[in-house]
């Protein structure tokens, strides 16, 4: 009873299931060792029992065998255990089982067995067993009249050797009849023997050495056989199985050739009548391909691929007849990724083939292939994406160029977008397959579908270069060339520039020339940094040779930026590059490819350079060709490093032709990396090796080109050291050469080295330093303008050319005589920059004494002019008012109390006779004339003064074109001529005091309108302070001299009525003309100008003084005018201390002298007085300082010291008006305002 609970089934605890599981009529007798102890509890004896009896219902033995089949796949080891217990048992099991599996029909039932027979096989591991099962197969088959019961022994041999691969070798070996029964079993009619033979060939002939021992057997019998049965199977099953032998065979070359060669003979035999039987391996794959079975659709097109990864060559072209490209194309759309992947690799395959693409294959797939493409970057499947960019990279590249791939331009649009989006994407061999398609891609065939989609194009470049960023260790010989040649291409193409269907106002992005100026900035802000980040770590020469090709193929396809590009790519150190490139790998003959590709770089980006030069002038076409000639022959020559090539430079024997222009390319190349400051050679040895070539010239008595005398010279100048100076042979030579030549702006570079060079020299100086000079200042671009303010001159800083020259001029001051005749005799735009410059460098440098030297050299020249021209020199006046506004800065220069030498007598005689020839619309070359002999007037002695002023005025023609020009001032107040009406007022005022002063002969009057001047005064204009300020000045001096001057005549504008008698004592003045004058005055106080005012309070005292002493009583009217009082606040009110200005002083001193109390009370001197001594008298000017003391004294002599303790203020006050008192800097006597001379003690004084 222990034993029947025991053996209870774990299903259910019920008496049938129990009963089921055990055979009840044997199991007590059976020993409890051969229970299972774990769930379902069945007993091995009674299994082995139960099975074959024959009144056991079938499908309690199916219960059985599914139980036991459950517990070993849940209790492998607990069963194993119970069924190796005994090893004659165990066979005895297997045997029986065998039997059950060749006597039973159910389906379930054979399968059952089938299963329980492999595991214990497998799991046993006993080769005794398996020896067992295969004799008993062998056996079975033998013994079978047909092959009608054959298939579950066919299906188990199948699935043992499945699950035991090592028994197809012994199968073969030991059971080789074995093969005659498969061979029937394969034209049995029945489709699942036939399946069941198939899958177990296929076993068979997945193991080599079974496969290698069975080759005749296939293909004397087999081979149209399988074909025949692939052919003809109806049942998936059988498909399946055929297929996967089909597989198998297909891993071996010698099954591939066979079955291919039985297929070629079904084609050629195909058309022919005979007997069928012959089937063509690609016509079956091919119909399995048209159907609907995705599976087979698979299989199919793997089978494909495996015949063609043998010899795609030898069996592509019987695919390509069978048209299976097409399908395959088709099959690009599916949405299994698997066949998408086959049909991908299929084709890749078949475009080995060169009449995949003759027979346009292509032409109809490529639509299917973009739409593939951008239907998989969509899935996540990296192997897909990198499949299908292979195959179209594959066919891009092998494609026809006469065979047109795109029809039209939209198509093409597509198929850049879809690698555009590869290229972007994140994985990187993605990306890296998307750049190869891209550069297949970019081939002037794909692009020729008009319009070209140039914008597209660029996007896609774009996208490419980025990524190619990433890639550090993949190759980039020759990715972005395939680019630039695409546009070298559409060079040549007339329909490929401009692009049709373009509207007329519509930017022009899709053209040509925007495409090539995209590849130029790609090339130079990616490809170029790329390519030297990779070559820095290792250079390898085709690398390189492709590189510089790419370089050099811009040159032509953006021709109007090749110089900009060529000046980049020097200045970025490529011509030593190239040279070292040449030297490393090209020196031993080798790489001739790379050598001819250096040269022709460097030959190109010469010619651009020397084509575009910046500080010098173009060569001509004739120098050029000699450029070219020589650069041609010389460049291929040249293979050495910089030292080999300085010391063959060097060489001073006899050289030849060819070994000369090889001398011109180095010395050529040095020059343009100098130029663009790639400085790889020293600049020591380099400066001894030109010197060594001009010597080896001259002594061949040879002369060379424009472009070598320029060379050689600028790299003289710009490796002098300070201390190293030319050969005197050497520079002999220089000057031979440069006599030679027409003019010396043929070999001219600007460039402050250069001109240091020419002026170092004496030799040199002397005969071309004009001519450099000349040259200098043409080609300087700024202006200087900045330089030319006065306020600000000493303050900025000098830009590097300038510093360079006035080192040059310290150091030679000769050099300042050159200057002088260059703006004498230069273009007006470079005399204006030699005058500006050498104003800046004489107020700069006020240690260097050259007026003399100066002074000197335009009296010559002034003599010239004047000897020259004759009566009218402002005619051909040139430059003259510019080395007249140098001559008068000069005399500026001059310390004032200084004797006038002969030398300055003599050019004050020249200039007042130069403008005795001048009239007054001359306004160029009087104004800085005048300011001249204005300057000289008041900047010298009081016995100067006096012999100067008699010069002066002993010209005649002078004095009447002062008159000319004082009478221009009651038209022209605010014409341009108002700064030369300054300097005529002040001139005519400075004459009529030297004259009045020193009693001097007058050889001709002044005649001067006084009641237009008083009119002007009295109405004064707006903005013309300086012009009212000079006519104050006049007038001034005129009431100083009570209009008895023997100069100046006073005349009236037109016929006067008979004096009023009570203005006859203020003759000529009128009453009336007083009292207007006092009002001008007045205005022209409240403007508050600094140099209006002191004229105006100057003026204003002549005036009173004047009327004082004619006619007291209107002096002291005018005085005590309440408007006085009201003006005087007016200017106190422009500060606290504003009472101490000296006009303002002079003004009060004034009102004080004539007791006008009610313009100024006791109480406000009083208060004027103790602000005074409050203040810091230190910190006053001297002209401060000497108003103030005269107001206090005036103060003192009127009596208006109210008490004891303001005069001892006063007296304090005294004490400490001492002018060394003063600590502020004297004020500048000499200025010169809006271009107009003005000496400020002669305006206040």
């Amino acid at each position: 009873m222990a034993v029947r609970e025991a053996a209870a089934g774990p299903r259910g605890p019920g008496r049938d299931e129990e009963t089921a599981l055990l055979y009840e009529r044997a199991h007590s007798r059976h020993d409890p060792c051969w229970l299972l102890p774990v769930p379902p509890r069945l007993c091995l004896a009674c299994v082995l029992e139960l099975l074959p009896e024959p009144c056991v219902s079938l499908v309690r033995k199916k219960h059985v065998l599914s139980c036991f089949r459950d517990a070993l796949l849940r209790h492998a080891s607990l069963v194993m255990q119970l069924v190796a217990q005994d090893q004659r048992v165990c066979i005895h099991f297997i045997s029986m089982l065998f039997g059950l599996l060749c006597n039973v029909e159910d389906g379930s039932v054979i399968d059952l067995c089938i299963e329980v027979l492999i595991q214990l096989t497998t799991q046993l591991k006993l080769e005794q067993t398996v020896h067992c099962l295969l004799d008993e197969c062998h056996k079975e088959l033998c013994n079978m009249p047909s092959m009608r019961g054959s298939l579950a022994t066919l299906t188990l041999l199948g699935k043992l050797v499945d699950a035991i691969p090592p028994l197809a070798d012994k199968l073969v070996m030991e059971h080789s009849n074995l093969m005659e029964h498969l061979l029937r079993g394969l034209v049995y009619p029945n489709e699942g023997v036939r399946a069941s033979v198939c899958y177990l060939y296929g076993k068979l002939y997945s193991s080599p050495v079974a496969a290698e021992m069975l080759s005749g057997h296939f293909r004397e019998k087999l081979c149209p056989l399988f074909l025949s049965t692939l052919d003809g199977a109806q049942t998936k099953e059988l498909q399946i199985n055929c297929l996967g032998w089909l597989r198998q065979l297909l891993k071996y070359d010698l099954f591939v050739s066979v079955i291919m060669n039985e297929s070629s003979l079904a084609e050629s035999t195909e058309g022919v009548e005979g007997p069928p039987g012959k089937t063509s391996l690609p016509l079956v794959l091919k119909k399995l391909l048209l159907s609907r079975d995705e599976t087979l659709q698979v299989a199919s097109a793997h089978c494909i691929t495996a015949v063609l990864v043998h010899s795609p060559a030898k069996h592509a072209p019987a695919f390509i007849h069978a048209d299976i490209p097409e399908f395959l194309f088709e099959h690009l759309s599916s949405s299994s990724e698997v066949l998408v992947w086959f049909s991908y690799n299929c084709l890749i395959l078949l475009a080995e083939e060169p009449l995949f693409f003759s027979k346009c294959h292509t032409v109809y797939g490529i639509e299917s292939v973009v739409r593939s493409l951008q239907g998989s970057l969509r899935m996540n499947n990296t192997e897909l994406h990198k499949e299908g960019l292979l195959l179209f990279a594959e066919i891009l590249t092998r494609q026809p160029e006469e065979i047109k791939l795109f029809t039209s331009s939209t198509m093409c649009r597509d198929a850049g977008r879809a690698l555009q989006e590869a290229v972007n994407s994140p994985v990187l061999e993605v990306a890296a397959e998307a750049v190869k398609a891209i550069s297949a891609f970019l081939r002037k065939d794909h692009q020729s579908a008009l319009p070209v989609q140039y914008r597209e194009l660029r996007a896609l470049l774009e996208a490419m270069l980025n990524r190619c960023a990433d890639f550090s260790q993949t190759p980039l010989n020759r990715r972005p060339l395939v680019s630039t040649l695409l546009a070298m291409e559409f060079q040549s193409e007339p329909s490929a520039h401009e692009n049709p269907f373009t509207a007329p106002g519509a930017e022009k992005e899709d053209t040509l020339e925007a495409f090539s100026e995209f590849l130029l900035s790609a090339c130079d802000s990616l490809c170029i940094p790329m390519v030297m980040r990779h070559s820095e770590q290792a250079t390898q020469p085709n690398l390189m040779e492709v590189f510089l090709s790419i370089l050099h193929s811009l040159f032509v396809i953006v021709p109007h930026m090749k110089e900009k590009f060529s000046k980049k790519l020097a200045s970025s150190s490529f011509i030593r590059l190239t040279l070292e490139l040449k030297a490393r790998f090209c020196s031993s003959l080798s790489h001739s490819d790379l050598n001819q590709v250096c040269s022709s770089f460097l030959y190109d980006m010469s010619l651009n350079l020397l084509s575009a030069p910046e500080k010098t002038e173009p060569p001509s076409q004739e120098e050029l060709s000699a450029v070219s000639a020589f650069l041609q022959h010389g460049l291929p020559e040249i293979r050495s490093r910089s030292p080999e090539s300085l010391a063959f430079l060097s060489d001073r024997q006899y050289v030849e032709g060819i070994a000369r222009q090889r001398q011109y390319c180095i010395l050529l190349l040095f020059y343009l990396a100098y130029i663009h400051e790639d400085r790889f050679v020293s600049e020591a040895e380099l400066f001894v090796a030109v010197q060594s070539f001009l010597l080896s010239l001259q002594d061949q008595d040879e002369r060379p080109p424009l472009t070598v005398i320029r060379a050689s010279i600028y790299l003289l100048a710009i490796c002098q050291d300070k201390d190293d100076a030319l050969d005197e042979a050497v520079v002999s030579a220089i000057r031979k050469f440069l006599e030679g030549i027409p003019d010396l702006h043929l070999v001219y570079i600007h460039h402050p080295l250069l001109l240091r060079f020419f002026l170092l020299y004496p030799e040199l100086m002397s005969r071309f330093g004009h001519r450099v000079l000349e040259l200098w200042f043409s080609w300087e671009e700024s202006s200087y303008e900045e330089l030319d303010d006065v306020s600000s001159a000493g303050q900025s800083p000098l830009p590097a050319s300038l510093a360079a020259l006035f080192y040059m001029l310290r150091s030679s001051p000769s050099i300042l005589l050159i200057l002088l005749d260059l703006i004498y005799s230069s273009p007006v735009d470079t005399a204006r920059k030699v005058l500006i410059v050498l104003r800046t460098f004489l107020r700069r440098n006020e240690d260097v004494q050259v007026g003399g030297l100066i002074r000197g050299h335009f009296l010559l020249i002034l003599q010239h002019l004047l000897v020259e021209h004759g009566a009218s020199p402002s005619g051909d006046s040139g430059n003259l008012p510019l080395l007249l506004s140098l001559l008068s800065l000069v005399q500026l220069k001059n310390k004032s109390e200084q004797e006038l030498d002969s030398m300055a007598m003599k050019l004050l005689h020249q200039v007042s006779k130069l403008c005795g020839k001048c009239s007054p619309a001359d306004v160029d070359i009087l104004q800085p004339s005048f300011n001249f002999l204005y300057w000289s007037l008041h900047q010298t002695t009081p016995s100067s003064q006096k012999r100067a002023a008699a010069v002066l005025l002993s010209s005649t023609a002078l004095i009447e074109l002062l008159e000319k020009t004082l009478a221009l001032t009651w038209t022209e107040v605010d014409s341009p001529r108002t700064a030369l009406l300054c300097s005529a007022w002040l001139l005519a005022a400075s004459f009529s005091a030297q004259q009045h002063a020193g009693s001097l002969q007058v050889h001709q009057t002044l005649s001067v309108e006084l009641d237009q001047v008083l009119k002007v005064l009295s109405f004064p204009k707006k903005k013309a302070a300086l012009l009212s300020a000079a006519i104050l000045c006049f007038l001034r001096t005129a009431l100083q001299q009570s209009f008895s001057s023997a100069l100046v005549a006073l005349v009236p504008s037109r016929a006067q009525p008979p004096p009023a008698p009570e203005d006859t004592a203020l003759a000529p003045l009128g009453t009336s003309q007083v009292l207007s004058l006092v009002i001008g005055l007045q205005n022209l106080l409240v403007q508050k100008d600094p140099l209006l005012s002191y004229a105006c309070v100057a003026c204003l005292e002549a005036l009173l003084d004047y009327l004082h002493a004619r006619s007291p009583d209107i002096a002291f009217h005018v005085v005590s005018q309440p408007w006085n009082r009201f003006l005087l606040f007016t200017l106190l009110d422009a500060g606290e201390s504003s009472f101490l200005r000296p006009e303002i002083l002079r003004l009060m001193t004034l009102f004080v002298r004539f007791q006008s109390s009610s313009v100024l009370s006791r109480e406000e001197v009083g208060h004027v007085l103790q602000g005074a001594a409050l203040a810091d008298l230190s910190t006053l000017s001297n002209t401060t300082l000497q108003a103030l003391r005269g107001f206090f004294l005036q103060v003192q002599s009127m009596g208006l010291l109210a008490d004891e303790s303001t005069a001892q203020t006063l007296h304090v006050s005294l004490e400490g008006l001492s002018p060394s008192t003063s600590s502020a800097e004297p004020p500048l006597d000499m200025l010169c305002l809006g271009g107009v001379a003005v000496s400020l003690s002669h305006i206040r004084d």
